[in-house]
C-alpha cells in the first residue's frame, strides 16, 4: 500500500504566502523567478521518489517470491512542501534558492518503508544499498543507538539518478525504515510533540517505557515468527 501526500501549487496563492520569505530580493520579479525555480525542481524530487518507491515494490515481491514473507508493509512518500524548504533554510541561515536547496537539504524527498519485523528493516536495507546506481550518502542507526526520548528507526539518505530529456541529475532521497510498532510510537510522539505542548515533558518518560516495551514486544514476535518460518 503507497500513501502520498502531495500537495497543489498555485502560483498566486504561494506568491501571497510567501512573500515575507523573498522579502530579501532585491525585486518581486527575481522573488517569483526564484519561486518557479523551486516549483520545477518538484518533478525532480518526485521522480526520485517514485523511483526509489518502484525498487522498493519490487524487492518486496521478489522477497515474497523467494520466501514467502513480504518484509515490507506498507511504503508512506511525499515531497516536502515549499513553505517547510524555505522555513528550513531561513532556519539555518542559507540563502533561499535551488542551488541552496540541493546542497544543504537532504530530507525534501522522502520515503518512509514500514517492515512488518525488526529483522526486515536491515534486510531491506541491504538489498536497496546493493543496486548500483544507488549510493549511500547518510546512515543513522537509532534501532541499534535510539534518541534518548525512545525514538527508534534507520535512517539512510541516498543519491539517486533521475533521468531527464538532456540530462541526469543525481537526487538525494532520505529513506526512513521502521517496523510497525516504531512507526506508531512515533506518530503517537509527534502528535503530543506538536499538537500538545504543554503535556509533552508529562508524558516523556511514559513515552521511553512504551518505546521500551514495544521493542521486547516486536523481538518476541520476531522470534515466534523465526521460528515458525524456518521450521516449515
Amino acid at each position: 500500500m503507497y500513501v502520498e501526500r502531495k500537495p497543489s501549487n498555485y502560483l498566486e496563492d504561494l506568491r501571497n504566502e510567501f512573500k515575507d520569505s523573498f522579502s530579501t530580493f532585491e525585486n518581486s520579479d527575481e522573488a517569483f523567478s526564484v519561486l518557479i525555480e523551486f516549483m520545477n525542481i518538484e518533478n525532480i524530487y518526485s521522480a526520485a521518489v517514485k523511483k526509489i518507491s518502484t525498487k522498493l515494490d519490487i524487492l518486496d515481491d521478489n522477497f515474497q517470491q523467494m520466501h514467502k514473507h513480504n518484509p515490507i508493509h506498507h511504503l508512506e512518500k511525499r515531497v516536502k512542501e515549499l513553505g517547510s524548504i524555505i522555513s528550513k533554510l531561513q532556519r539555518k541561515g542559507l540563502p533561499i534558492s535551488v542551488e541552496s536547496a540541493n546542497e544543504h537539504l537532504q530530507d525534501i524527498a522522502g520515503v518512509r518503508v514500514i517492515c512488518n519485523y525488526i529483522e526486515d528493516i536491515y534486510a531491506i536495507e541491504k538489498l536497496l544499498l546493493k543496486q548500483p546506481d544507488i549510493e549511500l550518502l547518510k546512515r543513522k542507526d537509532y534501532i541499534e543507538y535510539p534518541k534518548s526520548n525512545g525514538y527508534r528507526s534507520l535512517h539512510i539518505v541516498v543519491s539517486i539518478p533521475v533521468y531527464l530529456t538532456e540530462e541526469v541529475q543525481y537526487v538525494a532521497v532520505e529513506i526512513q525504515i521502521r517496523s510497525i510498532g516504531m512507526d506508531m510510537w512515533a506518530s503517537l510522539e509527534h502528535k503530543i510533540r506538536y499538537k500538545n505542548e504543554e503535556n509533552t515533558e508529562h508524558y516523556r518518560s511514559i513515552l521511553r517505557q512504551c518505546a521500551t516495551d514495544i521493542t521486547s514486544v516486536e523481538h518476541k514476535m520476531q522470534d515466534i515468527h523465526s521460528e515458525v518460518f524456518n521450521n516449515k
